[in-house]
């Protein structure tokens, strides 16, 4: 399934759109497996499968898939377009597919035929503008406006040191923010290998979707 050799990925028989989406579940899996035993950007690959699974269990594949990488989307009915191509569909319901993030710039297909395939893709745009995430005034005024900041990027799991690096605020600073907002069960943590990460509680997400639209500031 090369980019120069198919577009869509299909799956022909009945039921191909559960087993694509347990075999994308499957793959993210797998990927936060990869993600944690590599030594550099542990915490941008973990923080993305975690966001990517998330998106797979609201809205399904197509909202998992979305913005994965330029060419990528899902058609539905089992069918996986792997870039803009005009040319025919592979099957490759009985083989494996992979989604693998990288900290690269950019992706890439690879394959071993018939039985293994791999969507390589970069998993910096997932975090590419959350740092101008805009903080409502009035939940600026109640928790103060770092510890608001803070708690809107919570809303998919990331770590101190994402934090640190999307906010422009000390270690320190975030850390103390953290404990506050944890001591609150606004937020809540889990271990993801080497990494700690953080991400909204229920009622950390009711506080933020209760604030007016038109109150945000940057």
């Amino acid at each position: 399934m090369a980019a120069g050799n198919a577009t869509v990925a299909r799956a022909r028989r009945r039921g191909r759109g559960q087993r694509l989406r347990r075999a994308v579940a499957a793959s993210l899996v797998a990927a936060a497996a990869l993600a944690t035993r590599a030594e550099t950007g542990d915490d941008a690959r973990v923080s993305e499968i975690l966001a990517r699974s998330a998106r797979l269990r609201n809205g399904g594949c197509a909202a998992a898939l979305d913005g994965i990488r330029p060419g990528i989307r899902w058609l539905g009915n089992g069918r996986l377009q792997i870039n803009a191509h005009n040319y025919p569909p592979k099957d490759i319901s009985a083989a494996q597919l992979l989604f693998v993030p990288v900290t690269t710039g950019r992706g890439w297909t690879s394959w071993s035929e018939p039985h293994r395939y791999a969507l390589t893709y970069p998993c910096a745009g997932v975090l590419a503008d959350t740092g101008q995430a805009s903080v409502p005034a009035p939940l600026a005024a109640l928790l103060g406006p770092g510890r608001a900041r803070v708690l809107i990027l919570l809303d998919t799991p990331k770590s101190t040191t994402q934090l640190v690096a999307l906010t422009g605020l000390g270690l320190g600073s975030v850390g103390r923010h953290l404990k506050i907002l944890l001591d609150a069960h606004l937020i809540q943590r889990r271990r993801a290998a080497r990494s700690v990460l953080y991400s909204r509680t229920q009622p950390g997400n009711t506080l933020v979707d209760a604030q007016p639209a038109s109150s945000r500031t940057r």
